[in-house]
Parts: C-alpha cells; structure tokens; sequence
C-alpha cells in the first residue's frame, strides 16, 4: 500500500477506533459472504458487479487489519503461507504427471 493509502486507514482507525474497525471487518467480510452464496441463484441472486464491490470493501478492511494487528507479522505470515500452496501445488503437478506417465 502506498503513503497515502496508509495514512487513510490509519485516519479512519484513529477516528473510529480499533474496536468499531475490526467490527467494521466482520461486517464486511459478511457481506462478501452473502453476495458470494447467492452468486449462484437464479431468483434473488448476486451479481460479479456485487462480489467485486464486496471484495472491494474487503480489502479495504484487510489492509487497516494489516495495520492494526501489524503489517510485518502479516507478512510473514503470508510468506509462509504462499510457500505452502506453491509446495502443495508442485505436489499437485507431480501427481498428475505420474498418473498421466503410467496410464
């Protein structure tokens, strides 16, 4: 996130307050939920439109989470956790690749 970007979340963190913006994350991350489930119905459904203003708010909300609960850590996190998914995708591929070379 760029200097300006940062200094809006932490604007609104300072003015609202950590609790009201974790909250705030909740509410949003429910929303995408929602929006998400009913993406697939015909009557009373959502549309990609809805999702992606959803995700939207959502990212909104992730990067002052980031802030709040400390953007260093989080990262680390997601490192570590990107690694996993690259490990069990490569595990994925060598699967299929001896399924498809003894078939």
């Amino acid at each position: 996130m760029d200097d300006y970007e940062r200094k809006l979340y932490e604007q609104a963190i300072k003015k609202w307050g950590i609790d009201a913006q974790v909250k705030m994350i909740i509410e949003e991350c429910a929303e995408l939920i929602v929006k998400l489930v009913k993406l697939d119905r015909n009557k009373n459904g959502s549309t990609a439109d809805e999702v992606i203003n959803e995700i939207v708010d959502v990212q909104i909300m992730i990067n002052q989470a980031k802030i709040i609960f400390g953007e260093p850590l989080v990262n680390e996190w997601k490192k570590t956790k990107l690694g996993r998914l690259a490990k069990r995708l490569d595990e994925d591929y060598y699967k299929r690749n001896d399924n498809e070379v003894k078939t």
